[in-house]
Parts: structure tokens; sequence; C-alpha cells
């Protein structure tokens, strides 16, 4: 590992804060903007391994090396603690956020479900707030939980380093919500090391590095290149929570300005937000011409975005060459693919229909609806992409757009518990050249002079503000919310609209309510009075969605059955549904 070889000889993040700890002891690593503004809490090096020192030390006297221990906090030091009391405890820690009041609990309980795990740590705040859906919830209310902020400090003196090694796993990354099979990859230290590794290669950093971030620290982004990075690449960050963001983005770009950090950034929403929430009477005297690396990944890249957001920040000192566009996914770690640091984003404008056809066609002045590509950049460079074809296994051609395949050492070890999928996912061969095992990112792109460019995803994942919602997940929410709703009779999608993703749901109705409402219709002149029932399963519809997904919808259609198109097999064809809905082909009930 470049970054650190004549520094630290690193088998697992604990050696390194180890090393941090005792050289440099006050120098601090983590400031979290509690408001998102101005209250501020830290830490340094030496309070970090402290506190991580007293958790793994109670830890190691509850559990056994790599048992799985849930993590349930907001945005916060007491979440880095807990992860880091994990590391030294040699037990595999599972980020997750905590369930807000009157949201589903079904994410959590599949995860302890697949986890095995009878643990949870959080603080005391976080369980208070729990309490009410502890006594509704068997799964939460019989778990042991323990509430870090309350243990001493002196029991770390009973820490006793953990017996792991580089393949030893350090923590699970859940990325599916789904009822039927959770998914939670297994990152091994070496995963870790490997990719942290790159991030640190890619985007430049040194100790001269600063960065600010807002990203949920849950999920890969926001926890490793967030929050693992600087203290891997030894530079201070600013977090803040990810609501105080939504709330107003602008803090995002002030705290950038505040503490003149280099490296800062978020999926395209996050650009898009600061475009669309703009108002210069409240950037007064901002100035961004620190920021050097403003990566841009984990959905589409909105080449429109970057220009907007690039002309508007300019007279605040905002350089476009700092945008840089990367790809990358929990399966693979975090980083995929980047490009060149303060280099100009590569972009390739084709032909839209062809593109539909998964064809690169490059487009001309003639062509009337062209779209432009934004570059990923290019792959690692100790690591192989391939693009293949999803159904029959062979290398695509140049010029075809296929699924990106990828092999190197930030690979995962597979699913938790998972073989069939992980077999099926983390070990594909080319049956053209039998080159192998890849793994499959079910993402649609291409490569174009070294270029990954990505295009859609062959999973149907939905991703709306910088969050992957499984279809499936979504339809089954539907499904349930009433009895009028046929069963496997549901499809989400989403589409652009402006720039934005927007949730799209399609249901089909009991044959009896669809020609019940349907001849009101027509005999009462669509009258509202006699229209309210569609109405309020459409309502309905949108609230259980909300509740549990924690999505707006954007559309919903009530349908008649049998209108879905699906496979010979039964199952929803939803690149079809958004292509009927998109053509304004669908019939639904009118409301």
């Amino acid at each position: 590992m470049s970054g650190l070889k004549n520094k630290i000889k690193a088998a697992t993040l604990v050696d390194i804060l180890r090393n941090r700890a005792e050289k440099q002891p006050h120098q601090k690593i983590y400031n979290f903007l509690v408001d998102g503004e101005n209250e501020e809490l830290s830490l340094t090096y030496s309070q970090l391994e402290q506190k991580a020192q007293a958790i793994a030390a109670y830890l190691q006297s509850v559990i056994s090396p790599q048992d799985r221990v849930l993590l349930l906090y907001p945005a916060g030091l007491d979440y880095i603690t807990a992860f880091f009391g994990c590391l030294y405890a040699g037990a595999i820690a599972i980020p997750a956020y905590p369930p807000r009041p009157n949201r589903s609990l079904h994410r959590i309980q599949n995860i302890l479900q697949n986890a095995q795990t009878d643990l949870a740590l959080t603080n005391t705040d976080t369980l208070q707030s729990l309490e009410r859906q502890l006594d509704s919830t068997p799964e939460l209310k019989k778990l042991r939980w323990i509430t870090t902020n309350t243990i001493a400090s002196h029991e770390g003196k009973n820490w006793q380093e953990p017996n792991v090694s580089q393949d030893s796993i350090a923590f699970l990354q859940y990325t599916s919500g789904s009822t039927a099979e959770p998914k939670g990859v297994k990152i091994a230290y070496q995963n870790l090391l490997h990719n942290l590794e790159a991030i640190h290669r890619c985007f430049r950093h040194s100790p001269q590095s600063k960065g600010v971030i807002w990203l949920p620290p849950y999920h890969d982004m926001g926890l490793i290149g967030g929050i693992l990075q600087p203290l891997y690449g030894d530079f201070p960050v600013t977090l803040m929570s990810p609501l105080m963001f939504l709330q107003n983005p602008l803090r995002w770009l002030k705290a950038i300005a505040r503490d003149q950090a280099t490296t800062s950034g978020g999926p395209n929403f996050a650009y898009d937000l600061c475009v669309r929430k703009f108002k210069p009477e409240q950037l007064t005297g901002l100035d961004l011409s620190s920021w050097q690396v403003a990566f841009n990944g984990a959905e589409p890249i909105n080449h429109e975005t970057l220009n907007q957001f690039a002309e508007i920040f300019a007279p605040y000192g905002f350089d476009r060459s700092a945008f840089y566009p990367c790809y990358g996914m929990a399966e693979a770690t975090l980083i995929i693919s980047g490009g060149s640091k303060n280099s100009a984003v590569v972009t390739k404008t084709v032909q839209r229909k062809a593109l539909e056809q998964n064809k690169i066609v490059s487009s001309d002045s003639s062509d009337s609806h062209p779209h432009t590509l934004v570059s990923c950049g290019q792959s690692l460079i100790d690591q192989k992409i391939a693009i293949a074809n999803p159904e029959t296994l062979v290398s695509c051609k140049p010029g075809e757009v296929g699924e990106i395949w990828v092999s190197g050492s930030s690979i995962a070890r597979g699913y938790w518990e998972q073989p069939e999928i992980t077999e099926a996912t983390f070990n594909a061969y080319l049956q053209d050249t039998k080159v192998g095992p890849f793994l499959r990112t079910g993402d649609l792109g291409f490569l174009d002079r070294g270029e990954l460019f990505f295009t859609g995803r062959l999973k149907d994942m939905i991703v709306i503000k910088g969050r992957n919602h499984y279809p499936q997940d979504i339809e089954k929410t539907v499904e349930e919310t009433n009895s009028w709703i046929r069963p496997s009779g549901v499809a989400s999608f989403s589409i652009d609209i402006q720039g934005e993703e927007k949730l799209i749901v399609l249901a089909e109705v009991e044959r009896r309510y669809w020609t019940s409402n349907r001849s009101k219709a027509k005999a009462n002149g669509n009258s509202a009075s006699d229209l309210i029932e569609v109405k309020d399963l459409t309502q309905l519809i949108k609230r259980e969605i909300s509740k549990n997904h924690d999505l707006q919808v954007y559309t919903t259609l009530l349908l008649k059955p049998g209108s879905l198109p699906k496979t010979s097999s039964g199952k929803i064809q939803r690149h079809a549904c958004r292509t009927d809905f998109l053509a304004n082909s669908i019939e639904g009930l009118p409301l």
C-alpha cells in the first residue's frame, strides 16, 4: 500500500489508529457539526483510541471474536467510536440507521435475522426514542442493548488486542432492505485497506488534505470515503448529519469554505440541490477556491447538473476542474473507477435511440435528441473491468452496452449467509475467454478509450437522492396496502423529471374494483364525490411508501387487471412498464 508504505506496516485499521494515537495523540481527526453550522464536537486520535478500547474491552467480556454487533446511532461521534470499538474487539460491525418514529422496522428485522445477532450498540438518547417500538417489535426487544456513551474510560485497561488478520471480516455492509433476501456484503480488512489506498491514490490525498462530509455514515460512501479515508490518509475531516444538509444544502458549501476543505462530494442530487436552493444573499463571502476534489458518484451523473453548478459557483471560487466523477458499490468495498485529479470531465454524446438498444452511436448535428454521458473515470490500476452480455455472458464488442464486471483485491468476500447469491454474483466467468472470477455489478455501461461510462441499472434499482431502492420492496408494500391491490400486479420505477429522478407506481386492482369505478365514472360524469375511493386508495399507497421507504411518490396509477407486461414466467417487466408510461399508453382509473 503505497500511501502508508514508509509510515505504517498495517494489516488492519486497528494498526493504523494505534500508530496515529501513539505518534500524534493530540491531533484532531474528526470534527462534527451538531447543528450543521456552529456547534462542534471533536475527537483526537488519542481520544478515539481510548473510547474505542473501552468499548472493545466491554464487548470482549460479553462476545466472542467475529460475533456480529448491530450499530444503531444517528450520525455523530458516538457512531464512530462504536465502529472502532467493534474493530478493536475483533467483532464484525453492522452499521445501520436507527428507525425513525412511526417508520417501518422491516429493514432492521431483516438484518437481525440474516446476521443472527442478539447484540446492539447505541447511545442513551437513541435507546429512549426506540422504547415505544421495542414493545411492539419482539426482535428488537430481545436484543442485548449496550449504551456505549455510559461505558467508563477505565474499562480500556482490560482491552486485549484482537487476533484478526487481513482475511478477517471487519464489517457487514447491508445493501438491500428486501424482506426475502437481505444481503450483507462481507468486507474483509484486506478489502478495506486495498480500497482505502486506491481512494488515497486517486484523490492524491496527503496530510495537508481537509475533508467535509455530510454523507450518511451507515453506507459505503459515507463510512469508507468520509470517515475511514481521513484516518487512513492522516488528515482532518468535518462531518455533519445528512439531515442538516437536506434541510439546507448551502450549509455544506459554507463548511467547505470555513475549513478551506480540499475534498468533499456526494451523489449528483447534492450538486443539483445546491443549484436549486441557491440564494446569493446567504453566501456573502463564500470562498470555494480550496476545493480540489469534488467527487460525484453513487448515482447517474448528469452533465447539465455539473455545468449549472460550475456556472453558478464559479464567482465563489469553484473551479470546474475539481469535479471528480467516479463509480463504485459496496460489493467492491467502494471505489471501482475514477478520473485524474484536476482533469476535465470526460463526456460522450450519443444517439438516445441507439442507447435504448444497447448500442453506442456518436451523435451528430442532425440528431434531435442527443444524450450526453459523463465518464466515471478509468479502472483502478490493479483491477480489471470487463463488459459482458448479461444473458450470454460473452464479452461485448466495442460500441455495445453490457453489464459491468469487475475483478480485483477490493472485491468483497460475498454476502453473509447467502451462498447461492454469492456464487452467482461474485464468481462469474466470461464464456468466450473463460477469464474470471468477476463480480457482476448488475449495472450497465461500456468502455470507450479506457473510460467507463455507466448507462443504467440492469437490476432495476431505483436511485432517488443518492439512495438505492429495490423495486420489489416498494411493490410489496403496495400489495400489502389494501386487499383491492392484486398480488404480483405492481410495478415501480423512476423517471427523470427536469434532471431529478421521481418514483412512479403502477398497481393493478381486482376486477370488481376496476369495473365498479369505471361504471361510476361513466354514469356520473366523473364527479369528485363518486371517485373518492380511488383518491383514497392512491393516497393510502403514497402514505405507506412514505412510511416504509421514506420516499415521495410522483405518480400512482390504478390499472385494469392484466395490464402490466410480464415475462413468460410471470415476472413484471419494469423496463417495458416504464416505456409504456412515458409513451402515455397506460390507461388508469381517473381520479
